[in-house]
């Protein structure tokens, strides 16, 4: 096989049409069986990754799949097979020989309703529930975010893998609030990057128990795996797993016992905000993995028992199941246009309800 440099010097037979990024889908929908496509490398691409150009080209193909099609050298740059990562120039022309169909694998429709914040062509904004969960994973195979997403939508990105179509990010389960979905790969890619590069601002509102010396604070602890808890994370400097990670909370208003928190995450690690609150003694309300408790009742709310008040019958009812944290405002940039916009998710009636009991008492 020839070597990066004498692709680069290769010609360029122009003889044949080549079809339009536009056209690409239509011709993969318009036959099941496998395929050869040509595309011509626009300046937009010049100097991308020969597979990731694929995935943005090929929306209905993953980049997992598309880089094992290149490894199988099947797809060719000005007529010589190359590997993912080689890099293509303006003016080549990549060639796929024999694409099969799309892969079908991936999370089954289900009518499940969804709160839309804003949708357009590029993606979608939802206000994801309490109790969903995001993806399939052990123990919850149905009635996720994505099964959802499957029904509603008839195009979704598939770059993070055929069992996730259209999630850039993820909330905890319990979480609720603003979640982004990807339409195409190109979309999908363009703002992980701006995760990545930490140009999306986040907002969480969030109810935590116990009493903070201050009113604004930034919490700045690495975070790694626990030592023996799979499912929970640790705060462990100087281990091999752990991150950086920071976190700024400032308090909304302040409650007997309590506090409603705004927090915004400056990175974003798993369990970041439950384990930094935590850590400082004041873990987010009905946080079963990092505060002990899974639920809080009225009679505990109202602190009727420290306050030496007779209890009530209405002391043992569950006011909230579910840790309180509300993915409340994202910022971030259009994909395609630029513009700056800003997406907000009102607190749900639980946490709502949870705070009109802590400000009667």
């Amino acid at each position: 096989m020839a070597n990066a440099d004498s692709i680069d010097d290769l010609p360029l037979d122009e003889t044949e049409p080549l079809p339009s990024e536009g056209e690409v889908s239509e011709l993969l929908d318009s036959n099941s069986e496998h395929r050869n496509f040509e595309f011509l490398v626009t300046d937009e691409y010049a100097g991308k990754r020969v597979d990731l150009v694929l995935a943005l080209l090929l929306d209905s193909y993953s980049r997992v799949f598309l880089r094992r099609i290149v490894m199988e050298d099947k797809v060719c740059v000005n007529g010589k097979p190359v590997k993912p990562a080689f890099k293509v120039f303006a003016g080549q022309k990549i060639t796929v020989n024999l694409l099969p169909p799309p892969p079908r694998e991936g999370p089954i429709p289900e009518n499940i309703p969804l709160d839309i914040i804003f949708e357009d062509d590029y993606f979608v904004i939802i206000n994801k529930f309490p109790g969903m969960v995001v993806h399939p994973a052990k123990g919850h195979w149905s009635g996720t975010l994505t099964a959802a997403l499957a029904y509603h939508f008839q195009q979704l990105s598939d770059a993070g893998g055929p069992t996730r179509p259209g999630i850039v990010h993820r909330l905890d389960r319990d979480t609720s609030g603003v979640i982004v979905i990807a339409k195409t790969n190109e979309v999908h890619f363009k703002l992980c990057a701006q995760f990545e590069s930490r140009e999306v601002k986040k907002t969480y509102m969030a109810i935590v128990a116990g009493t903070l010396d201050r009113e604004r604070d930034r919490i700045i602890q690495p975070i790694g795996n626990h030592p023996y808890q799979r499912d929970k994370m640790a705060i462990r400097a100087g281990h091999h797993s752990s991150r950086d990670a920071e976190t700024f909370f400032e308090v909304v208003k302040r409650f007997p016992g309590y506090a409603f928190l705004k927090l915004e995450p400056k990175t974003g690690r798993t369990h970041q905000i439950r384990l930094h609150m935590a850590h400082i003694g004041c873990p987010v309300l009905c946080d079963r993995l990092y505060g002990g408790h899974a639920s809080v009742l009225r009679g505990q709310l109202q602190r009727r028992q420290v306050r030496g008040l007779p209890p009530l019958a209405t002391d043992a009812d569950v006011v909230l199941s579910r840790h309180a944290l509300h993915a409340a405002k994202l910022e971030l940039d259009h994909p395609k246009t630029g513009d700056r916009m800003i997406f907000e998710a009102p607190l749900p009636a639980d946490i709502q309800h949870t705070l009109d009991i802590l400000g009667s008492s």
